[in-house]
């Protein structure tokens, strides 16, 4: 018998095969690779779905969180609040642009940032927090902007799991001062290779982005910006992006369905989905399905036995992690160092099959 995948990259290619060979071959065929129409089209789109008045189109996730921590005038030494349970992506992102990261605990039932884990990590060298929107459930942003306007310091979203995301107050990514989003492969809305956004209502900042991501030209070969690096979605990638974005709203309410199926099926018991009691919001679009268990290991050896797939997002914590070991080796959080113990994640992706998600829920029953 087949495994159950953790995600299936070529199922979803497959699934839209014609259009996007269409759009790769009206790629190829106009001349035009870099900074061209796909690109442009993509931003304008993508931001009208965001909410937002800019989309800024960088080659990767990882850019975009930097460059989004430059556009608010982030400068080396200053300090930028941020959780530490998402596998060090902000952390990386702050430590190159010569930053200090400070690390703050989550919130044991969402493993999410909240203004009350958030404030006691603030000092007057904080410059900026970024609240990472993870496993594609949103954090309660409002109360957060609020501290953070009530110290000066900017809020940026982390959307890069929760694309396509939205609460009452409007989609992830138009919230904040400014935000960033990945469109790795496996996120929500991937791209065939890299590719990240910024994205922002403020038009000095997006043209910062805009000179930044260029090598920091103001005009060509006029360079500007002594932070300018060549970060740029090409076009190839922005024409895939833009074949599947029409899809995202259907492919997060599947997501939030087989979600929805593992969470009944645990009940009350022991074990809990982090992010079950949301598959009925639009906040929620199923990025990971993350299992709280106390015996992980033991679970894992199920999965496997029954040939379900299972990993661990994220085993090891920012401030644990070697590179950091000297500056953080005093830092206690306690939530977020028990939980990266506990978390196990299941297949989850929009074209699994039913009796698939079956599989996944017979062993969950069996536990």
């Amino acid at each position: 018998m087949t495994d159950v995948p953790l995600n299936d990259l070529r199922r979803g290619f497959l699934e839209l095969e014609a259009p996007l060979r269409a759009a790769v071959d009206e790629v190829l065929s106009s001349g035009w690779y870099v900074l061209g129409p796909q690109h442009d089209a993509f931003e304008r789109e993508f931001a009208t779905v965001i909410g937002a008045a800019h989309c800024v189109g960088v080659a990767n996730g990882t850019d975009a969180l930097e460059l989004a921590l430059l556009s608010v005038g982030c400068q080396p030494g200053d300090e930028v609040v941020t959780a530490a349970n998402a596998s060090m992506y902000t952390a990386t992102a702050a430590l190159k642009a010569g930053l200090v990261p400070r690390f703050a605990d989550v919130d044991p039932g969402s493993l999410l940032l909240t203004a009350a884990t958030i404030e006691p990590a603030l000092t007057p060298r904080t410059k900026a927090v970024v609240v990472t929107h993870l496993y594609g459930r949103m954090a309660e942003i409002a109360p957060i902007r609020d501290l953070c306007r009530a110290h000066g310091v900017a809020l940026v979203e982390d959307c890069a799991q929760a694309a396509g995301a939205r609460n009452e107050e409007g989609p992830a990514g138009s919230l904040g001062d400014v935000a960033a989003f990945s469109f790795f492969p496996t996120k929500n809305l991937g791209a065939l290779g890299d590719g990240g956004a910024v994205v922002t209502n403020d038009d000095e900042r997006a043209a910062l982005v805009r000179r930044l991501r260029q090598y920091g030209w103001s005009s060509k070969y006029t360079v500007t910006e002594p932070r300018g690096r060549n970060s740029r979605l090409d076009e190839l990638q922005a024409a895939v992006l833009r074949v599947k974005l029409p899809h995202l709203d259907a492919w997060n309410a599947r997501r939030r369905e087989i979600v929805a199926r593992y969470a009944e099926v645990l009940g009350s018991g022991p074990r809990r989905m982090v992010h079950g009691n949301a598959t009925d919001s639009p906040a929620y679009v199923g990025h990971l399905a993350v299992m709280i268990t106390e015996d992980r290991e033991g679970d894992r050896a199920a999965f496997a036995e029954a040939g379900v797939r299972s990993d661990v997002h994220y085993p090891v914590p920012d401030h644990r992690q070697p590179v950091l070991a000297s500056a953080t080796a005093d830092v206690q959080l306690p939530v977020t160092e028990r939980a990266a113990t506990q978390i196990l994640t299941l297949p989850c992706f929009a074209e699994m099959t039913e009796t698939e998600i079956e599989r996944v829920c017979d062993v969950l029953r069996k536990l």
